[in-house]
């Protein structure tokens, strides 16, 4: 029952290739965002909360369609990408892990920006007075302290990358090899007479994949809490 075939192989390690990625390269702009939500206040604070929060509430064919339109061959973003570096994104697996990452960035957020306003600001305030720096205050400091928030965060958003769709098949369509994840085959599978073997077979492997993210992220935080406390 749980022996793959090479597609839904192909599809399992596409779909954790899509989520590293959408996690590693958005994880450094979750944190600066998070920082600057929760220790700043500027004009349009609550908009870029709202937008940042957006893809929670939009369907996600939506957004999967406005990253079409936007990083598309023929979009402002795609078109000016493709002309000069010869680059593309839609109908690629980067397309896929964008738009996971456009998913799964308001979970990330939300989970660091909680952890951020939870780090005793005295502290902060401490270390400015020895002499250290905004950055050598944060990166001292503020990070540790927020380590087991960005830790929560990271595999939130893995998790939910692992299980994207709607914005994944309407930006990057169905292409076995290529755009095909977890979900997408998934759909592909319960498409096709007698396919819902396979369809299972993925889904306890989707099932369990999602489980695994989440007892590591609560049990790796605790872990990181008690350090923390000693």
């Amino acid at each position: 029952m749980f022996s793959l075939t090479p597609l839904e192989a192909d599809a399992l390690i596409l779909s954790l290739k899509v989520a590293f990625w959408s996690v590693l390269c958005s994880l450094p702009l979750g944190i600066a965002i998070a920082w600057a939500l929760a220790r700043k206040e500027f004009v349009g604070k609550n908009l870029v909360n709202g937008l940042i929060h957006l893809p929670l509430v939009l369907p996600p064919v939506v957004v999967g369609y406005v990253l079409l339109i936007m990083l598309g061959r023929r979009g402002p973003v795609g078109g000016w990408l493709y002309d000069t570096f010869d680059i593309t994104i839609a109908f690629t697996w980067k397309g896929a892990a964008i738009a996971s990452a456009v998913m799964a960035f308001p979970l990330m957020v939300r989970a660091i920006r909680l952890s951020i306003e939870n780090v005793d600001t005295k502290l902060e305030a401490a270390a400015r007075t020895l002499g250290a720096g905004p950055w050598r205050t944060f990166a001292t400091i503020t990070l540790p302290l927020t380590a087991p928030g960005i830790l929560a965060g990271v595999i939130l958003a893995f998790a939910r990358s692992l299980g994207e769709f709607g914005a994944t098949i309407t930006f990057v369509s169905n292409i076995p090899g290529e755009t095909r994840t977890l979900p997408l085959a998934v759909f592909s599978q319960i498409e096709v007479p007698g396919g819902e073997e396979g369809a299972l077979r993925l889904v306890v492997i989707s099932v369990v994949l999602a489980m695994a993210a989440l007892l590591g992220s609560e049990v790796l935080a605790r872990r990181l809490a008690r350090r923390m406390e000693d």
